[in-house]
Order: C-alpha cells, then sequence, then structure tokens
C-alpha cells in the first residue's frame, strides 16, 4: 500500500480509507493534505476529494478500494479549492450526489461545475444521511474556518471528519500518521487555529455538539489523526483557544 495512504477502520463491512495527497513541503512546515473513503456494503463516500492536481492519484487511489461507479456521495465540507476545485473532474467520473452547504451552492460554476441538480445541499443546521445501517451525520462548524462549514460523523466508525479543525502544520512530514504526544502537538495547532477559527465562542458551540456523540477518533483536512485519548485532550485544548474575533484588537 502507499505511504500516502492508511485504513483507519475495517470490520470486513464497513471501511475508512485515508489519503494524504498534495503534500506542500516548505522550508520550515509541512502541510499535509488529507482525503477520506467511506465504504459500506461496496458503497462509497468520498470526502473532501481536493484539487484538480491530484485528481488521477486519487482517482487511481480510490478505485484500489470501490468501483468508482459506486461513490454514490461526495462530501465538501467548505468551498476552498483544496477541498472543491476537482468537483468537476468528479461530475464527470462519478455518478454521486455532491453535498455541502447551500451557502457554497452557486459558487460551483466557477470550479467548472453546472450540474445543479446532483447538489443536496445542507441547511445551516445540518443533516442525518442513512449509510447502510449506520448514518452519516453533517455537523455545523461554521466560521471554523469557513462560514458554511460542516464536519462529518460516521456513527459505525465512531470517527469525526473534522475539515480544517484540528490542521497542523507540523516541521517536516511524518512518517506516522496519529498524533502521538499531545502536549508536544499543541504548538503546531496554536497558530493556524488562533488565525483561521472564529472565535472561542464558535469552538465551544462545535465542542459541545461533538461532545454529544460517542467519538473514537477525530480525522482533520490537514495534519495528523487525534485517536483515543488525543481526542479529549484536543476537544478540551479547543474549548478554551482564543482566536479570531478574540483579538479584534490585534487585527485592527
Amino acid at each position: 500500500m502507499d505511504n500516502r495512504e492508511k485504513v483507519l477502520y475495517d470490520d470486513g463491512i464497513h471501511k475508512c480509507v485515508m489519503f494524504s495527497f498534495d503534500d506542500e513541503t516548505h522550508e520550515d512546515s509541512f502541510l499535509s493534505v488529507n482525503q477520506y473513503l467511506l465504504i459500506q456494503n461496496e458503497i462509497g463516500v468520498l470526502i473532501d476529494p481536493g484539487s484538480e492536481a491530484i485528481f488521477d492519484e486519487l482517482y487511481e487511489a480510490v478505485s484500489r478500494h470501490v468501483e468508482i461507479d459506486k461513490i454514490k456521495f461526495i462530501f465538501l465540507s467548505h468551498q476552498d479549492p483544496d477541498v472543491s476545485a476537482s468537483i468537476a473532474q468528479w461530475a464527470v467520473s462519478t455518478k454521486a450526489k455532491f453535498i455541502m452547504s447551500s451557502l457554497w451552492v452557486r459558487f460551483m460554476s466557477h470550479y467548472g461545475f453546472m450540474e445543479m441538480n446532483r447538489i443536496m445541499s445542507l441547511n445551516d443546521h445540518g443533516a442525518k444521511l442513512k449509510f447502510g445501517k449506520e448514518y452519516l451525520q453533517f455537523v455545523p462548524a461554521h466560521f471554523l474556518h469557513s462560514p458554511g462549514n460542516f464536519t462529518l460523523y460516521d456513527s459505525k466508525s465512531k470517527i469525526v471528519f473534522s475539515s480544517d479543525i484540528g490542521a497542523a502544520i507540523v516541521p517536516s512530514p511524518a512518517d506516522y500518521k496519529h498524533v502521538q504526544n499531545f502536549e508536544e502537538h499543541k504548538e503546531y495547532l496554536h497558530g493556524f487555529h488562533k488565525r483561521y477559527m472564529g472565535s472561542n465562542k464558535l469552538c465551544r458551540a462545535w465542542v459541545s455538539k461533538i461532545e454529544q456523540l460517542d467519538v473514537n477518533m477525530i480525522a482533520p483536512q490537514h495534519g495528523l489523526i487525534f485517536e483515543e485519548e488525543k481526542v479529549r485532550q484536543f476537544l478540551v485544548w479547543l474549548k478554551e483557544l482564543q482566536c479570531g474575533s478574540d483579538f479584534m484588537e490585534e487585527l485592527y
């Protein structure tokens, strides 16, 4: 298996695979970009498939796990190009429905996507979607960092796909995919979250939603995965984080 590919959950019926394509290396930092695939009974859901530049690689990788024509849904957590820019390519290659905030539907034409009848738009409060014998829950995460942002909870694997929440800029590409030591990892979280997350009040609102769920893992779109005790540590940290508009005087 490619080292940019990792199975996060597999019970023989339900499977989750993490991909890490389009990694960008800088002199002093490394921002990995993660994409995710859920499969249940050979039906696929693709999460945050990314930019046009990685389409061919991701298509090939996904096809090793599920037939492309069995991808039923493609979820876009928000509008950024590293999440959504390949939407037109996936529209041509699949029969999938695209799930996103209602705020971003009209913007998809700027990525060359015109089939608006294939979009399932989410209102601000989110939704639940039956997925085999389980369900997917679209949890509001507005202004963290996008004004129309959602995270996704998979009830079977108990994974929260958290978009940019939990993103980390680590000093070099890691051989591991999971946070090893949360206290050490905090320094890679702080700068990104301080600037990109809207405010402490918004962080608390999201944490309160996640705390109502049975969560084993938090999988962000950038950086490393939080598992087991690291989930609790991250939520405690985020709940107290001062960010965004909490620093209004500094920014203006």
